[in-house]
């Protein structure tokens, strides 16, 4: 029997080339950027308390004993000049009680650091901010920069366009047609572990869909916002002077959605919880690409040392790799 293209996407998508071909860009897309998407993804759910973990970490003014007469702060200057040698003093901050440390700001190459110093003695007391406090700090600067300012955001940009890819992708490859659709949502043991493992990659995509691909999308808001800005400009040019228009809220709520940021303690966990679904994803897919691809080159041997001989006469062209490999078996669990 004869089916037109939407036909065989509705009965038997597997069969399709166009379902094959985006298999291949989700395939290598997700392992090409799978480490990436685990650490944004770990990183992502744990800031989601961030103000918690603040709360947390903080710690009571230090307040010494007093004795003799306060340092000035040209000669707190002095003394952490003396204690970082090379560091240009930023800032001094003194608390309305004498008896309260002092922060200084020392800075060198771009780089700060915040310590407090004993304002009788000029002791050095470590850093102004706890450990938890610093680490809770470079968590956040690692997901939305990745430790390299403007153009570590701007890798994030483009990391979260290819997470709206493999969704994108994802989605249209989950489809297994009408007839078995309702297997896809839940990922049953029946004794084959790769079967396992692809029913569960297959329904914890379902089921965290939309979750990720608003993360994505939102992800490319924050880093590149003036497309979308652009957009709601254009659909709604005469309200622009008066005052917060619908799309705007609507910008805003994309930003709430990607840090959870509503609804308090439940929603937080909520997305705590599911912003490790991306990692069980790569996981799973990473088994699945192991499957698929090099335990058939380490079962025939490509990655042997072939004899000089027959490595000599033997060209290998990229043709014959892929068939080897055999990748088109896209949908097939086994």
């Amino acid at each position: 029997m004869s089916w037109t293209l939407p036909g065989r996407l509705w009965r038997s998508p597997q069969n399709v080339w166009a379902r094959r071909a985006l298999f291949q860009v989700h395939l290598w897309a997700g392992i090409g950027a799978g480490i990436y998407i685990f650490l944004i993804s770990v990183s992502g759910s744990v800031i989601v308390f961030r103000n918690e973990l603040y709360k947390t970490f903080v710690r009571p003014p230090l307040v010494v004993e007093p004795s003799g007469t306060a340092l000035t702060d040209d000669e707190l200057k002095a003394v952490a000049k003396r204690a970082y040698p090379g560091w240009n003093i930023a800032n001094v901050w003194r608390a309305k009680n004498p008896n309260q440390v002092v922060e200084l700001w020392l800075e060198r190459d771009k780089k700060r650091k915040q310590r407090v110093f004993h304002p009788y003695t000029g002791a050095d007391l470590g850093a102004s901010d706890p450990a938890g406090i610093r680490f809770t700090l470079w968590l956040v600067d690692f997901h939305d920069n990745l430790l390299y300012g403007d153009t570590g955001r701007k890798v994030n940009g483009a990391g979260a366009i290819l997470l709206t890819v493999l969704c994108i992708t994802g989605a249209v490859i989950w489809w297994p047609g009408i007839s078995s659709w309702r297997r896809s949502l839940v990922a049953n043991w029946t004794g084959n572990w790769k079967r396992f493992n692809w029913g569960l990659h297959s329904a914890l995509g379902f089921w965290s869909f939309a979750f990720v691909f608003v993360w994505a999308v939102s992800g490319i808001y924050l880093v590149f916002p003036d497309p979308f800005t652009a957009v709601i400009d254009y659909l709604q040019p005469d309200e622009a002077q008066r005052g917060l228009r619908s799309g705007d809220e609507v910008l805003r709520w994309v930003a709430r959605l990607h840090f959870g940021r509503f609804g308090g303690w439940p929603i937080k966990t909520l997305w705590f919880l599911i912003g490790f679904a991306p990692v069980i994803l790569f996981i799973t897919g990473a088994i699945m690409w192991w499957n698929r691809v090099l335990s058939p080159l380490l079962e025939k041997g490509w990655f042997g040392r072939q004899p000089l001989v027959e490595a000599a006469d033997t060209v290998v062209s990229p043709v014959t790799f892929s068939a080897e490999i055999n990748l088109t078996g896209a949908g097939n669990e086994n």
